[in-house]
């Protein structure tokens, strides 16, 4: 049985709070249609569903056998394809509607499928997060599998994070927080354990927010905070709910038996722990539609990785795999951009890119501006878009995207100046964020009493008197590494620093208190956020999102790619952000750059690489052959045909160790053995293994799995190793847990207790 042990899952925003289980186990409540134009009627047969897709789109509605793999563009439909395939299976006859489970990574995507298969006449299909679908079976299963009521879901991790680190003796502000419950969060979604996050960390080139061992302590502390206060946490949703499918195959069964279908979207975002769940919602059936584009991977930061989708074709060579390529979005000056920031991509996820071609009317070329300046860049942006909306542009359908929310200050400012409403989305107003908030208390501070302050004894002139007030709240005059919270906090002092500067230039001889004042002016001169205004948002906000005209601002270098991307890998997910903001705009689209930070700075930026060749005037870059591909329908088959994608060097078959017959169930493969084959385990050395794994489980704060699966300790237990080569053959134990807990296990199995020595008197 597996313990409540503190477990998370990765997409905090998903989830929901807990609630009472339902009487019986389905998944109701499907809430009403969201609105869409797609079908204004209910198709009136199942054929009528099929009415107006493309080729590519009616092959996906209509391909219901089997694994189905759909490479989705941007802006092809693919939530239109996968919603009518669905539809028709259901109006079809051909699947149940309580059967089907349909899974995507946010709330509004999972709303706008239900919607639409509202209206296209498939009642009680389910349409939820993975958080969601895994959320309700933990409470429907709970008693059943662990007794008693699921503990308490907490929304938020911050304050378990900072009692965590006081715990340890760690003071962490509020960015820094933040940042290392996203580490904690990384680390349960990719099912890394607290001893091993400064491995693993290294090993996946993440730039920690603090020193890697004092995470793992904070890590290790939260989990104990977890337990002892009977909570979860998002994350330990999804560990929880494959802890108990895992251990209790009749969980598993009754699971298995109402969903027989599933649909899973944003395929490339999937996380190595969504992976297994979906592993274990499936068993050894095959019915799977994913969709999913490796180019719109942008956020591996919290564990997601595209690998899922393009070893989709390794994993089941008999797979059906539909490419969308036609781009309903976007016109075709904007797709030709899009394309060519593609041509020159590397990489895996770059060598199964798809070429775009654009089904609307032509339009006008992109627009490409340079500015002296970054204040000027933002004043020519809200100049042209105070144009448009004079055009009559609805406010609503233009949007300002830029890398980082630090950058958003200035746009706001120049847009409430020009007289034009915004909204942000994803990111707090500048002036309303906690570190700037704070340094205006200490500005102030410093204009009253500034005389008494030894901070300003050496600044001799209005900005190095913000320095130095800004040097007692964290800034520094060179940028933190990596990004995160700790980054987005230097940024905003330092446009308070940049700002001091600028104002120091336009008004000599402004003292301390001036510049105050200047500072509250701005603040009460933004406006409030509106539904009707101009978007401005972050690239990662952008996702999933779409306007009639876009201005991507800050297309520089150092900015796109951003500074801190070293590695290869990072400097190819910053072009597929780019790739991403550009196909967001429907009609009209404009990029920007300024050569200098400030008026009057020297000029010495230049335009982002992954524009040349592509903005009149640069030099022509060669791009890749051999890649990429248009749309089309890849057909399986179980007869050997070739996958599509490199599958890894072939294995000698395993076979069972008492019979000899060739094994293919997982389960049978840790075993070693036939399930109905004789097993010789020794009854006693189990227990004794299942006792000393809930020791090692509680110590880290995991799941019993997380250390030793049951059917890896029963082959242990069959074969009863007596060396670390012998063990290190049992499938389940990799290297790193022989290293970590071979020595214990060897010792159970010698008949002594874990941690003893066999030669020792």
């Amino acid at each position: 049985m597996t313990s409540a042990a503190s477990v998370r899952l990765s997409v905090p925003a998903c989830g929901q709070p807990a609630q009472q289980s339902p009487a019986t186990w389905q998944h109701g409540h499907v809430t009403a249609a969201t609105h869409s134009t797609l079908f204004p009627q209910v198709p009136d047969s199942a054929d009528a569903v099929l009415e107006g897709l493309d080729p590519e789109q009616r092959e996906v509605a209509t391909a219901l056998h089997g694994p189905v793999c759909v490479l989705a563009g941007a802006g092809t439909g693919k939530t239109r394809a996968i919603t009518h395939r669905i539809a028709y299976g259901v109006r079809a006859g051909i699947l149940q509607p309580s059967s089907v489970l349909a899974v995507t990574f946010t709330n509004r995507a999972a709303g706008e499928m239900r919607g639409r298969l509202r209206q296209l006449g498939a009642h009680g299909v389910q349409a939820r997060t993975f958080h969601s679908a895994a959320l309700r079976q933990l409470q429907y299963f709970w008693p059943k599998a662990i007794g008693g009521s699921v503990p308490r879901l907490v929304d938020r991790k911050i304050q378990l994070v900072a009692d965590a680190a006081a715990a340890c003796r760690l003071r962490l502000d509020r960015g820094e927080l933040r940042d290392v419950a996203a580490e904690i969060e990384w680390s349960k979604v990719t099912q890394t354990v607290p001893a091993d996050y400064p491995y693993a960390a290294a090993k996946a080139g993440r730039e920690a927010p603090r020193d890697p061992a004092e995470i793992s302590h904070v890590y290790a502390a939260y989990e104990d905070l977890k337990r002892d206060r009977a909570v979860i946490d998002f994350e330990d949703v999804l560990l929880l709910t494959v802890a108990i499918l895992q251990d209790r195959q009749d969980v598993a069964e009754q699971i298995r038996a109402q969903y027989q279908h599933f649909v899973v979207d944003e395929y490339q975002d999937v996380s190595p722990l969504q992976q297994r769940l979906l592993e274990l919602w499936l068993g050894d059936r095959d019915s799977l539609c994913v969709v999913g584009d490796a180019s719109q991977t942008i956020y591996s930061f919290t564990g997601a990785t595209p690998d899922h989708l393009l070893d989709f074709r390794g994993r089941h060579p008999g797979a059906t795999v539909v490419k969308l390529v036609r781009d309903y979005r976007s016109t075709p000056q904007v797709v030709h951009l899009a394309n060519g920031l593609l041509a020159q991509a590397r990489g895996r996820a770059a060598d199964h890119r798809l070429e775009l071609v654009s089904q609307r009317p032509p339009g006008p070329e992109p627009v490409y501006s340079e500015y002296t300046d970054e204040p000027a860049e933002a004043e020519g942006a809200a100049r042209r878009i105070r144009e448009l909306i004079d055009a009559g542009v609805p406010a609503a359908e233009i949007a300002v995207l830029f890398r980082t929310n630090a950058q958003s200050e200035t746009y706001e400012q120049a847009l409430a100046d020009a007289g034009v409403p915004y909204q942000l989305r994803g990111a707090e107003r500048f002036f309303d964020r906690p570190e700037v908030r704070k340094a205006g208390i200490a500005l102030r501070g410093a204009a009253r009493f500034g005389g008494n302050d030894s901070l300003l004894d050496d600044a001799v002139d209005l900005p190095s008197q913000v320095r130095a007030v800004l040097s007692g709240e964290g800034w520094t005059d060179r940028p933190p590494a990596g990004s995160g919270a700790v980054r987005e906090r230097w940024e905003s002092l330092a446009a308070l620093a940049n700002l001091a500067h600028d104002f120091a230039a336009a008004r000599p001889g402004a003292t301390l208190a001036d510049f105050v004042a200047e500072l509250d002016e701005r603040a009460g001169a933004q406006h409030a956020p509106t539904v009707q205004g101009v978007t401005l948002a972050s690239l990662h906000a952008a996702k999933g999102l779409e306007w009639d005209v876009v201005f991507l601002v800050g297309v520089a270098e150092g900015m796109v790619p951003i500074t801190y991307a070293k590695t290869d890998e990072q400097i190819e997910e910053e072009r597929r952000l780019l790739y991403v903001g550009v196909t967001r705009a429907r009609e009209r689209l404009h990029l920007s750059w300024a050569l200098s930070r400030s008026p009057g700075g020297r000029p010495s930026r230049r335009p982002s690489r992954f524009l040349d060749g592509l903005r009149p005037g640069s030099a022509a870059v060669a791009g890749r052959t051999g890649a990429g591909g248009g749309g089309g329908i890849e057909r399986g088959s179980t007869a050997g045909a070739a996958p599509a994608v490199p599958r890894r060097a072939q294995r000698s078959p395993a076979r069972c160790r008492v019979c000899g017959r060739t094994l293919t169930d997982a389960g049978e493969m840790k075993l070693m053995r036939c399930e109905d084959c004789p097993s010789d385990m020794d009854e006693g050395l189990y227990e004794r293994l299942r006792e000393w794994r809930a020791v090692q489980a509680a110590r880290s704060g995991q799941p019993d799995f997380c250390v030793f699966t049951d059917r890896t300790l029963m082959a242990i237990a069959e074969a009863q190793p007596a060396s670390p080569a012998e063990l290190s053959r049992i499938p389940g134990v990799l290297n790193r847990k022989l290293q970590r807990y071979g020595a214990d296990v060897l010792a159970i199995c010698a008949g002594l207790e874990a941690g003893e020595d066999e030669g020792r008197d």
